[in-house]
C-alpha cells in the first residue's frame, strides 16, 4: 500500500477532525461541565486525527491502526467516563464517530492473512 492513499485513514482522520471542532459546531457553549466536554472531545479527536496521520504515513504499521481503533473505543465510552452521556450533542457525536472510527479503522486490518500465508506453507 502506498503512503496517503488509504480511503480508511482519510475517513477516521475527517472524523477526528469534526470531533475537534464539533463542541463550536453543536454549541457546547454555557453547557454544564463545558470545560471537562470540550477538553474531552478536542483531546480524543486530535488523537484520532494523529494516530490516522500516522497510518496515512505509514500504511505498513498496524500499531497505527490499533491505536486509531483504541482511541475510537475511548472515544466513544467518554461521555459515561467523562460524565456527559446526558448531553444530547456531545454525547452521540461521540457514541456514533467513536463506532465509525472503529469500524472503520478495522476494516484495513487483514484478520485472515496469517492464516491464508500459513496454509500456502504447508
Amino acid at each position: 500500500m502506498r503512503q496517503w492513499t488509504r480511503p480508511q485513514d482519510w475517513i477516521t482522520l475527517l472524523a477526528g477532525a469534526y470531533t475537534i471542532t464539533s463542541p463550536i459546531v453543536l454549541s457546547t457553549i454555557g453547557m454544564a461541565g463545558e470545560a471537562k466536554v470540550v477538553a474531552a472531545m478536542i483531546t480524543l479527536g486530535a488523537l484520532v486525527a494523529i494516530s490516522s496521520l500516522v497510518s496515512l504515513a505509514r500504511p505498513a504499521v498496524n500499531a497505527a491502526v490499533w491505536a486509531t481503533t483504541g482511541f475510537g473505543v475511548l472515544l466513544f465510552a467518554a461521555p459515561w467516563v467523562v460524565g456527559y452521556a446526558g448531553i444530547t450533542g456531545p454525547a452521540w457525536t461521540s457514541w456514533l464517530v467513536g463506532v465509525l472510527v472503529v469500524v472503520v479503522s478495522q476494516t484495513v486490518l487483514h484478520p485472515f492473512t496469517w492464516g491464508r500465508r500459513h496454509a500456502i506453507q504447508h
